[in-house]
C-alpha cells in the first residue's frame, strides 16, 4: 500500500470542505469532542466531500462509527488499540493505521498487523501533550528499518522546511496539522505542502 506524502489532519469537516478540494490526496478526521450525532454527521460530511475529489479519509479513533458508516481506513492510538475490536474493523474491510511512541508500542502495533505505523513526535509539537521526548530524525531513519515495506507516517512539529529532511529518513508521508490549521493563509500553505510534495508523489 502507498500513501500519500502529505498526510493532512484536522478536526472538523468544515476543514476537510475548506481545504480537500484544493488537492488534498489523504486526510484524517481527527475530532476529539461532540456527541455521536454530531461525529456521525461530520464523518458523512467528510466522507462526501472526499469522494468527490478522490482524496483518502481516514477516521481517528472512532472505529465503531467507520464501521457504521462503510469507511475504508481507521487510525488508532495505543489506548484505543486497546480497547478496539481489530477483528470487527478487518471483516468490516477498513484498513488501520496506529501509532508508536516506543519500542513495546511498536511490538504491539506489529502484532496487529497495521497498514501503516506512525512515529511521532519527531519534534517538538503544540497539538497536545506528550510524555515523550521529541524522537528526531535518526529514530525515523531506525523505525523504516524496523517495519520494513509497511508505510511510515511521521508526525509532530513538521512544516515545510522539514519535509525533505523526514523523506531523506525513511518517511513515506507527512502529517501536518498546525503548521496549516494555525497559519493565516491555511488555503496557501496547503498549496504549498502540495506542491513541495509533487516529487515524493512520483
Amino acid at each position: 500500500m502507498k500513501l500519500d506524502p502529505f498526510y493532512l489532519i484536522v478536526d472538523s469537516a468544515e476543514w476537510i470542505e475548506r481545504l480537500v478540494p484544493l488537492g488534498v490526496k489523504l486526510v484524517q478526521l481527527r475530532k476529539k469532542d461532540g456527541n455521536e450525532a454530531e461525529l456521525r454527521e461530520d464523518i458523512r460530511r467528510a466522507k462526501t466531500i472526499c469522494a468527490a475529489h478522490g482524496c483518502q479519509l481516514i477516521i481517528n479513533d472512532h472505529w465503531r462509527l467507520a464501521i457504521e458508516e462503510r469507511c475504508d481506513f481507521v487510525h488508532l492510538g495505543q489506548e484505543d488499540l486497546a480497547e478496539a475490536d481489530i477483528s470487527a474493523i478487518r471483516t468490516a474491510g477498513i484498513k488501520l493505521g496506529l501509532s508508536t511512541h516506543d519500542e513495546a508500542e511498536l511490538e504491539t502495533a506489529l502484532a496487529a498487523t497495521p497498514d501503516y505505523v506512525a512515529l511521532g513526535p519527531v519534534w517538538p509539537t503544540i497539538l497536545k501533550k506528550m510524555k515523550w521526548e521529541p524522537q528526531g530524525l535518526n529514530r525515523l531513519r531506525y523505525w523504516k528499518t524496523r517495519i520494513g515495506a509497511l508505510p511510515l507516517v511521521a508526525i509532530g512539529g513538521i512544516n515545510t522546511d522539514r519535509i525533505d529532511s523526514v523523506f531523506a529518513h525513511g518517511a513515506d508521508s507527512a502529517a501536518v496539522v498546525t503548521d496549516i490549521t494555525l497559519n493565516a493563509d491555511p488555503e496557501a500553505r496547503t498549496r504549498e505542502w502540495i506542491k513541495r510534495t509533487a516529487r515524493f508523489r512520483s
